[in-house]
């Protein structure tokens, strides 16, 4: 891009671009996945015990998270479209039902009824809120967003009765806007101070571990305190579509085994080859902190061959 785009005819030009790969995606399955695996699902990993029991999953539909705004009749209404950068905005919404209404009944995950995650668009700016609901049903936070450009929000729930869902929905933070470049592979972050490291693979269609450890000043973190009912908690999108995985670590705090720290293990499973961005929040010494990674997803692993049969029958025994 030779100068800064006007973030009006960007956004018309991702409308019209997002909503053909929206029908492309549900035609031919998430990004740079093979035909043949067209209806890959992103399935989250089983959730751990004590935990409410469930995972982020799209019922009855493979197509990954936080890409649709709507869902099994329930349905992501942006009240808020457009803000200005850097300036404390009240962001509202409601999630309507199969009714039509909003939704005032949700479960608690994750020690909160609904997440609320934003992310730019090149994936520069992540935040991790929790909006307060009226009893009308809707929703309300305070969001500050540090520069103008396109963001994506997803509503992490599951509503009472029902399976969980992520929907997405686009944000615009008006003015001139230059996308930035993804930020590049990376194994070590560092915040504030404290340094996170990342060890662990993503092999896209099967469960993956990934081992994350908090130092400060060159020592082991051991007394991370519990932030949303876990010592850890993940986010993961794709980069350039932004699908959505949302996982927690492996145990919980108090659960006799979890250690808290400096060790946090979560167990993931992407949908396809490609970049991902991670991001981890964690609470020490009373403050939440996010520490952010870019990995890149390997090859689907192959299926053996089957041995063909009649070999060796010439053999004697």
């Amino acid at each position: 891009m030779n100068a800064a785009v006007k973030l009006g005819s960007y956004a018309l030009g991702l409308a019209v671009v997002f909503g053909g790969a929206l029908g492309v995606g549900r035609a031919v399955g998430p990004v740079g996945t093979p035909p043949a695996e067209a209806h890959a699902a992103m399935a989250a990993p089983t959730a751990s015990a004590g935990h409410g029991g469930h995972a982020t999953e799209q019922a009855d539909d493979d197509t990954p998270g936080g890409l649709q705004v709507s869902e099994s009749g329930y349905t992501f209404n942006p009240l808020t479209t457009t803000i200005k950068p850097d300036e404390p905005a009240d962001f509202r919404f409601t999630v309507t039902g199969p009714n039509g209404r909003p939704v005032t009944g949700y479960q608690v995950e994750h020690d909160k009824k609904l997440h609320l995650i934003v992310a730019s668009r090149d994936l520069g700016t992540f935040r991790h809120v929790h909006p307060e609901m009226a009893p009308d049903g809707v929703w309300s936070v305070k969001l500050t967003l540090p520069a103008a450009g396109p963001y994506r929000v997803f509503a992490d729930f599951a509503p009472t009765g029902g399976s969980a869902l992520t929907l997405g929905t686009d944000l615009a933070v008006t003015g001139d806007y230059e996308p930035g470049a993804l930020p590049a592979v990376s194994r070590t972050a560092k915040v504030d101070g404290y340094e996170v490291t990342l060890d662990g693979e993503l092999t896209p269609g099967q469960s993956s571990k990934l081992m994350l450890k908090v130092s400060k000043d060159g020592r082991p973190v051991t007394d991370l305190q519990p932030y949303l009912g876990a010592y850890g908690h993940l986010v993961a999108l794709r980069a350039q579509d932004l699908a959505y995985l949302h996982v927690h670590p492996d145990g919980e705090p108090g659960d006799g085994r979890t250690l808290p720290g400096p060790g946090i293990t979560f167990y993931a499973e992407v949908p396809s080859t490609g970049d991902y961005r991670l991001f981890l929040d964690f609470q020490h010494d009373g403050e939440v902190r996010t520490a952010d990674f870019t990995l890149r997803a390997g090859e689907r692993p192959q299926t053996p061959t089957a041995t063909p049969s009649g070999h060796g029958d010439d053999h004697s025994h």
